[in-house]
C-alpha cells in the first residue's frame, strides 16, 4: 500500500565534507543528466559539477561558494527526487528551505530540469558575485527541541534594537524550526554576536560563505535575477508547491508570471518562513511521511522541530519525536543511508 509524502528540498550549506561524491555515489544511472548540467556550466565559464563532485578532497573555500554550492546541491537533490520510489510513495506536495525553493520548483514541474539549474546557478552566482552581508543562526528552543519561554521575544527585541542603530543592519532571514537565521551587515551581525549570550556551546554561529539572504540587502540581486531569468522558464506546477510564506501554488490554477515574480522578488528580499511551510504541509496535506532530499542531513532536525511546533501527530519534544520514529518512521532523510534505503 502506498504511503503519502511531502518532499522537502534542502538549501545552502548541505553539500559538505561527508557529502563529497554524493551524485556519483547515488546517481550513476543519471549520467546523461549530469552531462547536460556540465555542458551548461562550461558554457557559462564555470567548472563542471561532475569535476567538483569528483574532487579528491573537500575544500570549504571552494565548495561553499554560492556559484559552486548551488549547482552541486541542485544536482544531488533533484537526482534524489527522481529516485523516490513512486510505487511506494504518492507525493502530495513539494516545499524547500531557502535555496531549496528553486529546487522545489523543478521537482514540482514549474521549471524543467535545465530551467531549474539555470535559476539555481544564476542566483547562486549573483549572490556570490555581490556577497552583500552575512548570516548567523541562534536557537530559541532547548536541546530537547522545546521553545524556551521568552527566548524568541528576547532575540527579536535585540534584533530590532540593533537594526535601529546607525550603520547597523540586522533582520530575520529564515524562521527555521527551533532556530532563527538572522542576516545583516558586519556591524549588525557582530553586535548580536557580542551582546547575546552563547548557548549550547556554539550559538550564535556565523554561517560561512552565506550572504544576507532573504532581506532587503538582496534587492540588487533580485533586480539582476529578474533581468536574466525570463518568464519563458516558468510554468504552472504539476505537483502542489508550498512557498516560504506558507502559500500553496496548485496545479492548473497557478499563474506562472506570479510564480516568477514571487521567486525572484519576495523570496529573495523578504524573510523565508520554513516553519510555516512545514506547518501548512502537515495540516493541509496530512501526509504519512516527510521525505527530505539530500545532500546532507542537517535539514532533518529543522523539519522535525517545525513539525513539533505544529503539534503534528501529538509530538511535543525530541524524545516523543524519536519514539514515534522508532515506532512508525515519519521523517526520512535521503542523506542518511539507512533511511534512503526505505525511500528509493
Amino acid at each position: 500500500m502506498k504511503r503519502t509524502a511531502v518532499v522537502v528540498a534542502p538549501g545552502r550549506g548541505t553539500y559538505n565534507r561527508d557529502g563529497l561524491g554524493y551524485f556519483a555515489r547515488h546517481h550513476a544511472d543519471k549520467s546523461g543528466l549530469m552531462v547536460q548540467f556540465d555542458d551548461f556550466r562550461r558554457e557559462a565559464g564555470q567548472e563542471p559539477l561532475s569535476a567538483l563532485d569528483g574532487a579528491e578532497r573537500f575544500s570549504g573555500a571552494k565548495f561553499t561558494r554560492g556559484d559552486n554550492a548551488s549547482g552541486l546541491i541542485y544536482a544531488c537533490a533533484y537526482g534524489d527526487f527522481l529516485s523516490i520510489n513512486r510505487d511506494r510513495y504518492d507525493i502530495l506536495a513539494v516545499t524547500g528551505n531557502s535555496m531549496g525553493w528553486y529546487i522545489a520548483l523543478a521537482c514540482a514541474g514549474a521549471l524543467d530540469a535545465m530551467g531549474g539549474l539555470n535559476v539555481v546557478n544564476t542566483m547562486g552566482r549573483l549572490m556570490h558575485q555581490n556577497m552583500i552581508g552575512g548570516q548567523l543562526i541562534y536557537p530559541f528552543a532547548d536541546e530537547n527541541w522545546v521553545p524556551i519561554p521568552g527566548r524568541r521575544a528576547e532575540v527579536e527585541a535585540k534584533l530590532a534594537e540593533i537594526n535601529a542603530r546607525a550603520n547597523h543592519v540586522l533582520d530575520l532571514s529564515i524562521d527555521l524550526g527551533g532556530m532563527l537565521v538572522l542576516a545583516g551587515n558586519e556591524e549588525g551581525l557582530s553586535a548580536f554576536e557580542t551582546e547575546m549570550p552563547m548557548v549550547q556551546s556554539r550559538y550564535p554561529m556565523r554561517l560561512p560563505g552565506h550572504a544576507g539572504f532573504h532581506t532587503a540587502l538582496q534587492a540588487p540581486v533580485a533586480d539582476a535575477g529578474q533581468a536574466r531569468l525570463g518568464p519563458d522558464l516558468f510554468n504552472g506546477p504539476i505537483i502542489p508547491l508550498i512557498d516560504g510564506r506558507g502559500g500553496i501554488w496548485r496545479p492548473k490554477s497557478s499563474n506562472p508570471n506570479a510564480l516568477r515574480e514571487y521567486t525572484l522578488g519576495h523570496q529573495v528580499t523578504r524573510a523565508y518562513d520554513f516553519t510555516a511551510a512545514i506547518r501548512v504541509a502537515a495540516r493541509e496535506f496530512m501526509p504519512d511521511v516527510f521525505i527530505v532530499l539530500g545532500p546532507g542531513t542537517t535539514l532533518g532536525g529543522a523539519c522535525a522541530q517545525s513539525l513539533l511546533l505544529a503539534s503534528w501527530r501529538g509530538m511535543v519534544d525530541k524524545a516523543s519525536f524519536k519514539a514515534e520514529q522508532d515506532n512508525i518512521p515519519r521523517l526520512f532523510s535521503m542523506g542518511m543511508p539507512e533511511q534512503r534505503a526505505l525511500v528509493v
